[in-house]
């Protein structure tokens, strides 16, 4: 939940509040800051001691937390595209 909140303060700076001559700066750090998340997240998991054992795990783990956004959001812009095309056609 935590990282939810901060998520949206981001957006909320970052919507009304950041400089927009800032903009390119901006994303160099956003690079920088994915690359070392990236690369933490490796040295963590290479510092687990039984990590080949439950790379079975991880990975459907990781795969069941990208489907299913996946999914969700097909879903969820299909009958959003066919209520608001169908709204288009009646105007």
């Amino acid at each position: 939940m935590l990282v939810l909140l901060i998520m949206c303060a981001g957006v909320i700076v970052g919507g009304w509040f950041f400089p927009q001559k800032y903009k390119k700066l901006n994303e160099k750090i956003q690079v920088v800051c994915t690359i070392l998340l990236i690369f933490s997240m490796g040295v963590m998991l290479g510092r687990q001691d039984n990590l080949l054992e439950q790379i079975a795990s991880i990975g459907l783990t990781s795969l069941l937390f990208a489907v299913i956004p996946i999914l969700a959001s097909i879903i969820l812009v299909y009958f959003l595209t066919k209520r608001l095309m169908n709204k288009n056609k009646e105007e």
